[in-house]
């Protein structure tokens, strides 16, 4: 008999280390799979995040003809500021980036646009304006440049890139009137005569007067 009740006493002492084992792993495993899912949530929104902030810098780089983003550097707004001298009428920048010219036309009197493909610097661009208090006269709006007319426009300012050049060339051509100037900056444009030139090296800008090359295309 003493030995069926050891017996029983050790059976019933594994049952309930039979019991309790279990839980501990299963408590064990829970924790882990929570901390699985947390992880797996951090990293899958980290690359979410990653994805929606890198996309429309590189969508650009995927097109055809690419305009980078490259910040004007404070000279270079300083010779674009020197070609609007007694200039009037509204202003235009293709590619304005995080919105520099723009926000310097507006502050020389002129009611300045800015077109941009990449809608983080639109937005950007939009608070530095109002930050700088001229959100009135700044205005930035997401579009592809070769969806824009510029007609409208006194005043183009561009900061391009060799490849675009001749086909924006022929684009400004048919649709700016003769009382328009462009800039270029950093690259002048292939086939045009620049009527002022101002700054050195990559702060370079040319200037163009629509009014003298017709007025040359006229004269031949």
């Amino acid at each position: 008999m003493e030995v069926e009740v050891h017996q029983e006493e050790i059976s019933e002492e594994e049952r309930q280390s039979g019991h309790v084992l279990p839980t501990s792993l299963e408590s064990n495993n829970l924790k882990k799979n929570n901390w699985g899912f947390l992880f797996t949530g951090i990293i899958g929104g980290a690359l979410v995040t990653v994805y929606a902030v890198a996309t429309p810098f590189i969508t650009p780089a995927l097109r055809k003809v690419c305009l980078p983003f490259v910040p004007a550097t404070s000279k270079q707004i300083e010779n674009v500021v020197k070609m609007l001298r007694h200039r009037r009428g509204p202003l235009v920048d293709i590619g304005s980036g995080d919105g520099r010219i723009v926000i310097a036309a507006a502050k020389e009197g002129f009611p300045a646009v800015g077109y941009e493909l990449n809608p983080w610097l639109v937005w950007y661009s939009r608070y530095r304006a109002w930050r700088e208090g001229v959100h009135g006269s700044a205005k930035f709006y997401v579009s592809d440049l070769w969806k824009v007319t510029f007609a409208q426009y006194s005043n183009v300012v561009i900061f391009g890139v060799p490849q675009m050049m001749p086909q924006l060339e022929k684009k400004l051509e048919l649709e700016l009137e003769d009382d328009a100037r462009v800039i270029a900056c950093r690259f002048p444009f292939p086939h045009w005569t620049p009527n002022h030139t101002a700054g050195e090296g990559i702060d370079t800008v040319w200037a163009y007067d629509m009014s003298t090359f017709r007025g040359r295309e006229k004269r031949v």
